[in-house]
């Protein structure tokens, strides 16, 4: 295969061509393709008790047994997924000097992973912006990113949303207030980030993004339907199958301390293609940086923590040692 690089994408090959020279990266393959969990969240409001309870019992035994789960009838408009698609596509279509260099989206641009990488474990074969949502609306004298916002703002909203209605059941059915997540999470702590994965020369053999779990409550994605995205089930790598109709939710590191280990973040990739870009658009639930992590669970796992700790933590350990370790540090 002939891999054509447009004048879009990051220089990736030229920052991290000698490492796939060097060595081959033996990554397990993924055994099998697994469907999610289902989570039809219309039966929320149905007026059979029976019909709520159940699909209120599913979404926390996934997020216990998986850390993952899908959901349709989620309130979010096909019409605004695809305007959201499409305004992603337009501004990642830009010459990458454009997106590198743009101050737009507070600076949130990135692409590859570790400056000084020494393998292909260490490298995401992305590009991403990753935008506080409090910052949409910031520069908007940069017509390029004008439409985007306007979209990013009404998708994000309705994420938001989302996410702290999912969040509350999740927190109710554990006996606790839903009330920690509206009063520590808004638009000056969340965040939206879009994705997109290039074509990949060396696919399989490297992640578009590398495994990790993720440091907030609870992500929501939307993707597309090339595939890629993989979670640790079983102590083995399985292969999530899109659904278009589709959001998937999954618990954060920082719900798996506050749940006292009741639902769990469970590491994830997501693999390249060798032929097709992908795209997705993720929602991150995340508490004030002083916000207090703790569980009234008893005995509880962790010791309290504020997102800031935890967040100084991860970067410390990332800078020492290459990779996160996460909550293990916060372990009584």
């Amino acid at each position: 295969m002939t891999y054509t690089k447009t004048g879009g994408d990051p220089p990736l090959i030229e920052k991290y061509g000698d490492l796939f020279h060097e060595s081959r990266n033996c990554r397990k393959e993924a055994v099998e393709e697994c469907g999610l969990p289902l989570i039809d969240l219309q039966y929320l409001s149905s007026s059979d008790e029976a019909e709520r309870q159940a699909c209120i019992s599913d979404m926390a035994t996934a997020s216990s047994e998986w850390g993952f789960f899908q959901v349709v009838n989620h309130g979010i408009s096909d019409e605004l997924v695809e305007r959201m698609r499409k305004e992603q596509r337009k501004v990642f279509e830009m010459a990458f000097e454009k997106k590198r260099s743009s101050s737009s989206l507070n600076d949130s641009y990135r692409w590859g992973g570790a400056p000084n990488a020494p393998s292909v474990n260490h490298m995401s074969w992305s590009e991403a912006f990753h935008v506080p949502l409090s910052k949409i609306s910031d520069h908007q004298d940069d017509p390029p990113f004008n439409s985007l916002r306007l979209v990013m703002k009404e998708f994000a909203k309705a994420m938001a949303e989302l996410a702290l209605s999912l969040s509350g059941i999740l927190a109710r059915k554990l006996g606790q207030s839903p009330e920690y997540f509206p009063e520590n999470c808004d638009e000056r702590t969340c965040f939206l980030r879009l994705n997109r994965y290039p074509p990949c020369p060396f696919s399989p053999d490297v992640c578009g993004l590398v495994p990790h779990t993720d440091s907030d409550f609870l992500t929501i994605l939307c993707q597309d339907q090339v595939g890629g995205l993989q979670l640790m089930k079983d102590s083995k790598w399985v292969s999530v199958k899109p659904n278009s109709k589709a959001l998937i939710v999954n618990i954060g590191d920082l719900f798996q301390a506050w749940s006292n280990g009741a639902y769990k973040s469970v590491e994830h990739r997501v693999m390249t293609n060798p032929t097709v870009e992908r795209h997705s658009i993720a929602y991150f639930l995340c508490p004030s940086y002083e916000a207090p992590i703790s569980t009234s669970l008893q005995p509880p796992l962790y010791k309290k923590f504020t997102f800031r700790e935890f967040r100084q933590q991860v970067q410390e350990d990332v800078k020492k040692m290459g990779y996160k370790i996460g909550l293990p540090r916060f372990l009584l």
